[in-house]
């Protein structure tokens, strides 16, 4: 299969099709800068007619009309889908943009699939509310109804995992869809829509734009009149021009964006606990992960002895080629990303910062053909520095040292991100202080990366706005409706 060469095509009002001018553009694999895929590249005319299509599907359509248990089975028949096709949704997923397989294998396609299936039972078990005043002889109650059509922008980072976390909600409330990944990522996309047409969807309730954002298909999307609501991952810049071009039709935003999540660790932290929870928090998918704890604030009392263990525990994770099931680094998305993470390296030590390990290129064989870079650690930072306050978005750690739990708080806050945040600590007190005190979306405590699917999900500050997850898609997805009925004396 890392052969092949894929033809990945729109896919709008149920069928799959091609650029209405015929252009395409090549996806690259990271592992080797190979093509994987010729792809037909979206124009705004594309974007028009796969909102056309999701505008008929919402407007003239049974799926509005859907009972939620009705559309339940279909979302739930796409799941099975999904995981029945597990190893080749992981193969394509690790070869289109480096994600490590096992990763891909355990987590993010049973992922995807399970978050279809949550989503498609939390709206069937979903309830209104009733006003009763019996003494007026009035009876007011709410309903819930679907917003319209839905504009999803994903992110390459974790493509199918994030793409299901926005369709996944739109489709259960009963929206339509017009899906835009990114364009480092797109064939997991395409898969999905697979999915879904076997799965019985009715034509024009999901559809699939590839392409690129401005002046593209990504950008119309984001100023059509007959989209309702975009639903965006990505760069806080983007988010901005995003957000400028929804507010031209008053279209309902939610936005989670970029990060720069600080990991305290306190002296009377679990210390093998806080090691390898911080070095995931960061490494996991080569630290291309918009709540990675890449800000390492340790305090001064263990900072040498944590610091040395750390390193060593950096060091022994497994560059590779992730294909290969033991790999647990792989190569960052692009050259272009590349390049910006290894310009970022040569600014932390043009800024000071002490060079633990790490800090190049790999270039070993065949890795020689890929973005691969080893995971890096600066030590002693400066909480001013631009590594310590932009994000990097690689395989990239820099640690900070505290003194006081005050001082710790305090350099966590201060950064315009606020999207997540880790807390390694013994001391009941002192957990529920750095949760209430620092500004941010998530707060973990002597964990990382475990989610409920029912709590609020995204950022403060330059990391996002609104919250998705459970009832507060549900608040995004739908529409409040009171109905008031005034009965007879």
């Amino acid at each position: 299969m890392t052969d092949e060469i894929l033809q990945v095509r729109h896919f709008i009002g149920g069928e799959f099709v091609d650029s209405l001018d015929g252009a395409t553009f090549d996806s690259i694999s990271p592992i080797d800068n190979a093509v994987v895929a010729h792809v037909a590249e979206g124009s705004a005319a594309d974007a028009d007619r796969a909102v056309e299509a999701a505008r008929r599907a919402f407007d003239d359509g049974p799926w509005p009309r859907m009972s939620p248990a009705a559309r339940r089975k279909i979302i739930h028949r796409a799941a099975d889908l999904i995981e029945s096709r597990l190893e080749e949704l992981a193969s394509w997923e690790t070869r289109d943009m480096g994600k490590p397989i096992s990763e891909c294998r355990t987590k993010d396609v049973p992922r995807t699939a399970h978050n279809f299936r949550f989503f498609a039972d939390f709206a069937e078990m979903q309830h209104t509310e009733a006003f009763p005043k019996p003494w007026d002889n009035v009876l007011t109650y709410t309903l819930r109804e679907p917003v319209g059509v839905s504009a999803c922008i994903s992110p390459w980072n974790f493509p199918m995992m994030l793409e299901s976390w926005k369709v996944a909600p739109a489709l259960a409330f009963g929206n339509t869809v017009v899906l835009k990944p990114a364009e480092q990522s797109p064939i997991s996309a395409s898969i999905i829509a697979e999915c879904f047409l076997d799965a019985g969807l009715p034509e024009g309730v999901f559809n699939v734009v590839h392409g690129f954002g401005p002046d593209a298909a990504g950008e119309r999307l984001t100023t059509h009149p007959g989209v309702d609501l975009v639903t965006f991952t990505g760069e806080s810049a983007t988010g901005r021009v995003i957000m400028a071009n929804a507010a031209q039709t008053l279209k309902r935003v939610s936005f989670e964006l970029g990060g720069k999540s600080a990991s305290i660790v306190m002296a009377d932290a679990d210390i093998d606990l806080a090691i390898k929870g911080t070095i995931d928090g960061i490494f996991r998918n080569q630290g291309e992960v918009c709540l990675a704890g890449s800000r390492l604030l340790v305090q001064r009392e263990i900072y040498e002895e944590f610091l040395e263990r750390y390193v060593a525990a950096a060091e022994a994770l497994v560059v590779g080629d992730p294909r290969d099931a033991a790999t647990q680094i792989g190569p960052l998305v692009s050259t272009e990303h590349l390049e910006k993470v290894l310009s970022y390296i040569e600014l932390g030590q043009a800024e000071g910062g002490k060079l633990m390990t790490g800090g190049h290129r790999v270039t070993e064989g065949a890795l020689a053909l890929g973005n691969y870079v080893a995971p890096t650690v600066f030590a002693d930072v400066d909480n001013s520095w631009r590594i310590a306050q932009e994000e990097i978005f690689g395989p990239v750690q820099v640690v900070v040292p505290f003194d006081t739990l005050e001082e710790a708080i305090a350099i966590a806050n201060d950064n315009r991100y606020g999207l997540a945040g880790m807390v390694w600590t013994s001391n009941l007190n002192t957990a529920h202080r750095v949760a209430r005190e620092v500004r941010t979306g998530t707060m973990w405590v002597n964990c990382f990366f475990v989610r409920d699917l029912r709590a609020p999900f995204g950022g403060m500050k330059d990391s996002g706005i609104g919250r998705e997850g459970g009832a507060y898609s549900e608040e995004f997805f739908t529409e409040s409706k009171a109905v008031v009925i005034q009965f007879p004396s």
